[in-house]
């Protein structure tokens, strides 16, 4: 989550599935992508004064466990209609980097539109199929079977079976969902 627009969506999205207080909020965050983009303690709860200030979030205290009392984070009103506009328009980023793209999929399921889900699937199977490469030559993409460096070659070998499959399911996703109708 790097850039505070995926946090942003990381934090509604969660909150969207149920209240919960910061640290638990962190452990899902974690959970989610940590291992590939940790979240600070000094990005997380800036990031949630902001949607607080915004009206998005609501904080209130509850008993802890033990003595002390907890804060506990829920999604407001607004908070879910920034959820769901987020979630129907994400930026092209959100479509073309995989990690964004995972995040937005993992709440993509709170757009209760079955077109608004399959427009956002079909924005990312249109940027798959694109021809594109991690190495150009004379403009064009270099293909695997073209590269001389084994290490370059295995970069394209595994994105693109990594992209067949990523096709495939999207395929499958949107031939069980209703056709857009814009």
């Amino acid at each position: 989550m790097a850039s505070g627009g995926d946090l942003a969506l990381t934090i509604l999205g969660f909150l969207n599935e149920r209240p919960m207080h910061g640290y638990e909020l962190k452990t899902r965050l974690a959970a989610l992508s940590g291992h590939l983009r940790p979240v600070s303690d000094g990005a997380l709860y800036p990031a949630i004064s902001r949607l607080e200030a915004a009206g998005l979030v609501e904080r209130h205290e509850e008993a802890g466990a033990a003595a002390a009392r907890r804060q506990v984070l829920t999604l407001t009103p607004a908070g879910r209609e920034e959820l769901l506009a987020r979630l129907r328009t994400p930026s092209d980023l959100q479509i073309s980097d995989q990690a964004r793209f995972f995040v937005l999929l993992t709440f993509l399921s709170a757009l209760p539109d079955p077109a608004d889900r399959a427009a956002v699937l079909r924005r990312r199977l249109a940027f798959l199929e694109a021809p594109a490469s991690f190495f150009y030559e004379g403009g064009r993409p270099v293909r695997a079977e073209e590269e001389a460096d084994p290490y370059r070659r295995g970069m394209l070998l595994v994105a693109r079976a990594i992209s067949r499959a990523e096709k495939e399911w999207l395929r499958e996703r949107l031939a069980e969902s209703p056709a857009d109708p814009g």
